[in-house]
C-alpha cells in the first residue's frame, strides 16, 4: 500500500512559479520505486484532467499541451517523492491539483481512471 500526500500548493500571481510535492509513505504490497506517478488538476464545475505523468525510472514523461513549456514533472526515488515545477502560471492553472500512482504508465496517460493510488489534493490558485 502506498499513501501520498501533496504539498506546496498556494497562492500566487500570474507569470509567478510553484513547486508542488508528493510524498509518497509505502505500505505492505506497495513501493514508490515500482509505480508510475502523474499530477491531475480540476477546476470547480470540470472534469479531472491529467497535467504531467512519468515512468517509474524517470524515463518517460508526458504533458497536456497546455503546460508544455512551463510545468517539468520530476521524481527522486530516493525520497520517494515527486515533484511538479511550475512556471509561467495563469489564472487558468487555477485548480486542485491531485497526485496519483499507477504501476503502468500508460493507465496514467491513456485513461485516467480506475489508478491505484489518490493524494488528497492541494490548492493552486493564480490570480490575475
Amino acid at each position: 500500500q502506498v499513501q501520498l500526500v501533496e504539498s506546496g500548493g498556494g497562492l500566487v500571481q500570474a507569470g509567478g512559479s510553484l513547486r508542488l510535492s508528493c510524498a509518497a509513505s509505502e505500505r505492505t504490497g506497495g513501493s514508490f520505486s515500482g509505480y508510475a506517478m502523474g499530477w491531475f488538476r480540476q477546476a470547480p464545475g470540470k472534469e479531472r484532467e491529467l497535467v504531467a505523468a512519468i515512468s517509474w525510472s524517470g524515463g518517460t514523461t508526458h504533458y497536456t499541451d497546455s503546460v508544455k513549456g512551463r510545468f517539468t514533472i520530476s521524481r527522486d526515488n530516493a525520497k520517494n517523492t515527486v515533484y511538479l515545477q511550475m512556471n509561467s502560471l495563469k489564472p487558468e492553472d487555477t485548480a486542485v491539483y491531485y497526485c496519483a500512482a499507477d504501476n503502468a504508465f500508460n493507465q496514467l496517460v491513456d485513461v485516467g481512471t480506475q489508478l491505484d493510488y489518490w493524494g488528497q489534493g492541494t490548492q493552486v490558485t493564480v490570480s490575475s
